[in-house]
C-alpha cells in the first residue's frame, strides 16, 4: 500500500517533468520540485477540489461536466502560485497542463489497480 503510493507519487512527478518539456509555458525547476508539486496536487485534489465541485455543481451540470476542466486548470494554476520553482505563464496553459496531467494520472491509477484485479 505504501509502496504503491510512493510509486504513483514518483510517476506523477515524472509526468510533471514531461509536461514541462512538452507544454510551452510550464516550467519545473527540478525533479525535487516536481515531487513537491505532485504531493501538493494530490492534497489539493483530495481536499479542496470536492468543495469546489460541490459549489459549482449547477454550472457543471449545465456544461455536462466540462467545467471540471476549468476547475482542474484553476487548481493547477493555484499550485503553481504557491510553489517556488513551478511556474505556469497563464490560465489556459494551466488548463492544458491539467488536462494532460489528469489523463496520465488516470492511466497511472488504473495501472496500479489492475494488479489486484486477478
Amino acid at each position: 500500500m505504501c509502496l504503491e503510493f510512493i510509486l504513483k507519487w514518483i510517476a506523477n512527478a515524472l509526468v510533471l517533468m514531461v509536461i514541462a518539456y512538452i507544454v510551452p509555458g510550464v516550467q519545473v525547476a527540478s525533479f525535487y520540485t516536481a515531487l513537491i508539486v505532485a504531493l501538493v496536487l494530490a492534497f489539493v485534489n483530495a481536499v479542496i477540489k470536492p468543495f469546489i465541485i460541490l459549489l459549482t455543481l449547477p454550472i457543471n451540470i449545465l456544461t455536462l461536466g466540462l467545467f471540471t476542466l476549468i476547475i482542474n486548470g484553476f487548481l493547477f494554476w493555484f499550485a503553481a502560485s504557491i510553489i517556488k520553482g513551478f511556474t505556469i505563464t497563464n490560465f489556459w496553459i494551466a488548463v492544458l497542463a491539467a488536462l494532460i496531467y489528469s489523463i496520465f494520472s488516470i492511466i497511472i491509477s488504473s495501472a496500479g489497480s489492475n494488479e489486484n484485479a486477478t
